[in-house]
């Protein structure tokens, strides 16, 4: 078996994603709790017109708070 097997079942970023799922899932508690804080990715768009940025958007608030409140406990 090769040690590349995974490209035939998923992408390099899903790989990615379940390979640092699983080193922060085997930190003690502390070091999980900071780990998760830096996973945390926030996506915003703003719209332009003219050369002038309007009022940048979250595009899901909701996973934002929720992921500061669980890390936060």
């Amino acid at each position: 078996m090769s040690s590349a097997t995974w490209r035939n079942f998923f992408t390099y970023n899903k790989y990615a994603q379940i390979t640092a799922r699983a080193v922060r899932q085997s930190l003690k508690e502390s070091e999980r709790v900071v780990a998760e804080k830096r996973g945390t990715t926030a996506l915003k768009y703003q719209q332009w017109e003219n050369g002038v940025g309007g009022p940048q958007v979250l595009l899901n608030p909701e996973e934002v708070k929720k992921v500061g409140k669980s890390a936060a406990v």
